[in-house]
Order: C-alpha cells, then structure tokens, then sequence
C-alpha cells in the first residue's frame, strides 16, 4: 500500500502508486526512440531522413515531457504525526507547494463522504480551524482501509492520552 505507519514518533506517510518506477521510465524512453527510429532506417541517406526527422524528435520529445510532467505532479507526500497533545498534517504537494494542519487529537473526527466528493469513499479531518483531505490519490480500497486504521490510532492515541503511564 501507498502509506506506511510508524511508530516514534506516531506518524502516518501517504504518498501515490507508481506505477511506472524511474528505471521502467528510462527503458520506456528507449524502447520507444528504437521503436520509432526503426522505419527511418529505410530512408537512411536521402534527404526524406531530414524531412521524417523533426517529427521523430518531437514524438520522443513530447513523450519524455508528458511522463516527466506527470512525474512532478504526482510528487505529493502527506504525513501525519501524533505530538502528544496535537495531530499535525503536512503536505509537501508539486512544485513545492507545503501545507500544514493542526488540531487537538481529541477532537478530531475521520469523516468519509460517499456523496458529492471529488472521489468515492472522500477522507477529511475536521477537528481543527478548518477540514482537511487526506489520501485523495490513494485508491478506494485503500482509502476505505485507511480509514478504519486512522480511527483505530485516534482511539489508541486518546486511550493512551488520558491513562497516564507508569
């Protein structure tokens, strides 16, 4: 799954799937070029290679541009930390793009909205000055188990809060 939990501090990291790790990004550029390169070959030393040639640049250009675009935007992480007595939400979206939350984890509640949300099974934290989403990049099952997970911690966190320890 695209999150992992830790445990010093109570921490939560989302981050989204890739489906197409950096070196498959590498081989797919390559094979592609290849690919495309392949009919040039018949024309070899005539003057159509230079008429063919600026739209085989344009074809790997274009490709390498798109994957690598959609590679900074798809560079989001989310972390969630427990701190004692406050639940602190970072998001390090593209383009450096921070955000942060704060709230008292005992009044933090993990709505999921099935109606009207960007996506099926929607997470946000209310608690704080304002809702925050959570996980929007995550799939529906994934998000669905998050949230079962997300309130099991709250209680554990509030369960351990009001207990004092030895």
């Amino acid at each position: 799954m695209p999150y992992e939990w830790s445990t010093t501090p109570k921490q939560l990291t989302l981050w989204p799937y890739r489906s197409l790790p950096r070196r498959g990004f590498v081989v797919f550029i390559a094979g592609t070029a290849v690919l495309i390169s392949l009919p040039l070959l018949t024309v070899l030393g005539s003057p159509v290679l230079w008429g063919l040639l600026p739209f085989f640049i344009a074809a790997v250009a274009g490709m390498y541009w798109a994957l690598a675009r959609s590679y900074r935007d798809g560079e989001i992480l989310e972390t969630l930390t427990f701190e004692g007595n406050r639940l602190l939400l970072a998001r390090h979206g593209p383009r450096g793009k921070h955000q942060t939350w704060e709230a008292n984890p005992h009044w933090v509640r993990v709505e999921t909205h099935t109606k009207g949300a960007p996506v099926p099974d929607y997470i946000t934290l209310s608690g704080g000055p304002r809702k925050v989403e959570l996980g929007t990049f995550l799939s529906q099952q994934e998000r669905i188990a998050l949230v079962h997970e997300l309130r099991q911690a709250l209680r554990d966190h509030n369960a351990r809060a009001v207990i004092p320890q030895p």
